[in-house]
């Protein structure tokens, strides 16, 4: 058995730093073939333990052996709706690649490699949902079209339920379209996921600011179940001194605009006034995301991080592709100050560096400022990925109960409205793709199981 993993080829780190196309190119035949016989196909699978929609990883796996790749997807889609999705963004290595058994003497099986390869087939040849749905006479509102929302709206249309997705923007997807760059997760993919609930009859509403073009309240009347799916999009700011100045913006707008308004191209309606040297603040996903974005839009690219690396909370192939690819790193580092001229424009921050000291009662380490150690820092773009919070809009006049954090408060995915039902980051504050899949899917069983006890 081999012990390294079958390493996916991608575009060339100075060519792909200057496009949007796909960085991953994915596996074909032959490398799927050999990365799947290295799988032991354990008994006692503990990969799947680590899945959090619980995709019986072995036996799909044992089908791409096997040239079966019908079969493979089947056996995913028992689970996952979205598995070309979480192929390509779901942090595999923290989650059913970190449990499998291969991991403890060499690499682990690049199980989200082998879903997006049997995905990607199964989205060029049309494979999918064919069987007829019997309807159950029940509606159900899903507000938001996320990970979460597509989740819930696809477990419910397979189960009988009329479905319509209400969006407050144009396009469907949340932060798979707007949010995810397209070099990470084309925006096709996407598409075709929304085609596909599309032909399984599951209406569709864009445009529609819930809670203030309808209310909740309003919808009750309408539907005889609500899920709640609208993420976390509220973007978190330092609240330094400076931070009011005109090149300062947060990475869910420009990740936006980039993504959903496409100001990237010449002929953008919407273009993003670009700067030459950026600093973008933070060190997650969505901190790598923007930083690798405005390396694409010709800046010079630098990412500020407070801590150093090895607590960098953003996936290692995202940092080893933002270091191949020219960003900059600066590590136990943080802006105090955006220093501005006098019409309100950035031209660069005043910065302390930090240092880490022993861990606390609670386990984390505490980083603190080095005293004296003030930086000037010279720019002129400044972007804000410090972390997001859930917009309330949503629930104007529900009387639905949220946090002091402003998280929607549930029980079992039930809200205090027993019609209303909520799941994803707008419940669990920011996570991860599969994590709000997995709270949609768990919404839709509870709503299903509610209709199974009326009925009996």
């Amino acid at each position: 058995m081999e012990d390294k993993k079958t390493v996916m080829r991608t575009l060339s780190s100075n060519i792909r730093n200057k496009t949007f196309e796909e960085v991953e190119l994915g596996y074909n035949d032959l490398e799927a073939k050999k990365e799947a016989s290295r799988c032991l196909n354990c008994k006692n699978p503990r990969c799947v333990k680590g899945c959090p929609v619980g995709i019986m990883i072995p036996k799909f796996i044992e089908a791409i052996r096997n040239n079966n790749l019908k079969k493979a997807y089947e056996i995913i889609s028992e689970s996952s709706n979205l598995p070309a999705i979480c192929g390509r963004v779901c942090p595999q290595e923290k989650q059913c690649e970190k449990m499998c058994i291969k991991g403890l003497k060499g690499d682990a099986i690049a199980i989200g490699s082998l879903e997006r390869y049997v995905a990607d087939y199964a989205n060029e040849h049309e494979l999918g949902l064919k069987s007829k749905i019997k309807e159950n006479g029940k509606k159900i509102a899903i507000i938001g079209s996320g990970p979460s929302g597509l989740s819930c709206a696809y477990t419910l249309r397979k189960e009988g339920f009329s479905v319509t997705i209400y969006e407050v923007l144009h396009k469907l997807g949340g932060v798979l379209t707007y949010g995810i760059p397209e070099f990470r997760l084309p925006k096709k993919i996407v598409q075709h996921e929304v085609e596909k609930l599309s032909k399984m009859g599951v209406n569709i509403v864009t445009d529609t600011l819930v809670g203030n073009t309808i209310s909740i309240k309003e919808l009750e009347k309408d539907y005889d179940y609500i899920f709640i799916g609208t993420g976390a999009g509220l973007p978190k700011f330092m609240g330094i001194e400076g931070e009011d100045a005109n090149e300062v913006f947060s990475a869910n707008e420009i990740l936006t605009r980039v993504n959903l308004m496409e100001s990237y191209k010449n002929d953008s309606t919407t273009p993003i006034k670009k700067g030459k040297i950026c600093y973008v603040i933070g060190g997650g996903n969505v901190a790598m995301d923007a930083v690798r974005t405005v390396k694409r839009l010709g800046m010079e690219a630098h990412l500020m991080y407070r801590r150093d690396e090895k607590s960098l909370p953003a996936r290692k192939m995202e940092i080893t592709h933002a270091k191949e690819e020219g960003v900059i790193f600066h590590f136990l580092e943080n802006p105090t100050k955006i220093i501005k001229d006098n019409d309100n424009h950035v031209i660069g921050m005043e910065t302390v560096d930090m240092k880490v000291l022993d861990e606390g009662e609670d386990g984390k380490k505490k980083i603190v400022p080095i005293d004296n150690s003030k930086n000037i820092v010279k720019c002129d773009m400044i972007i804000m990925a410090l972390g997001t919070n859930p917009n309330k809009s949503v629930l104007n006049n529900s009387n639905i109960k949220v946090d002091d954090k402003g998280l929607i408060m549930t029980e079992d995915s039930v809200t205090n409205r027993k019609k209303v039902y909520a799941g994803g980051d707008a419940v669990t504050g920011a996570a991860t793709v599969i994590l709000a899949m997995e709270a949609g899917k768990k919404a839709a069983f509870k709503i299903i199981d509610s209709e199974k006890c009326k009925n009996k």
